[in-house]
C-alpha cells in the first residue's frame, strides 16, 4: 500500500537523493582555474560520474523499494542498499571536496543536507517496515 509511512519515508529519500540534481553542495565567490571541483565555483553532482552514477543508484533503489510492499524482506533489504549508496556516494563527495585545492574558500550551499536526510528517512522507513513485518507475524501465529 502507497499509503503506508514508510512509503511516505521512502519517497523522501529516494526525493532528498534525486534533490542533488537540481542543488549545489558547495560554491566559491568565484571560479577557481586550478581547481577541478570548484572550476565553475560550484561543487555539485555533475562535477563527478562517479558521484552521478551513486545518486543516480541510489535514488532508484528508494524509489523502486517504495512498490515492493508485498515483499518486506526485499524492501528492508533494498533501503539497506539504499543506505549504503547514499553514504557511499556522500563520503566520495566529501573526499572531493577535502582534497581539492579551493576547499577552504568554499562556502556550504543547502544541497550538503540532503544525502544526511536521505539516510535518515531511509533508516525511519526500514524501522516502519521492520515493525510491520513484526506485525505480521505475530497475526499470523494467531491463525
Amino acid at each position: 500500500m502507497i499509503q503506508r509511512i514508510q512509503s511516505i519515508f521512502l519517497a523522501l529519500a529516494a526525493i532528498c537523493s534525486f534533490g542533488l540534481f537540481g542543488t549545489d553542495v558547495a560554491e566559491t565567490a568565484a571560479p577557481v582555474v586550478s581547481s577541478e571541483v570548484f572550476a565553475d565555483a560550484q561543487f555539485d553532482v555533475y562535477d563527478s560520474p562517479i558521484l552521478i552514477g551513486g545518486v543516480i543508484g541510489a535514488g532508484i533503489v528508494l524509489f523502486l523499494a517504495i512498490f515492493l510492499f508485498r515483499n518486506r524482506k526485499l524492501q528492508m533489504n533494498l533501503c539497506y542498499v539504499g543506505i549504503f549508496l547514499t553514504m557511499a556516494y556522500a563520503i566520495y563527495g566529501a573526499l572531493l571536496w577535502i582534497q581539492d585545492t579551493a576547499a577552504e574558500e568554499a562556502g556550504v550551499e543547502p544541497g550538503v543536507t540532503l544525502p544526511i536526510l536521505a539516510v535518515l528517512f531511509s533508516v525511519l522507513a526500514s524501522r516502519y517496515i521492520r515493525k510491520d513485518e513484526k506485525l505480521v507475524r505475530s497475526a499470523d501465529r494467531l491463525r
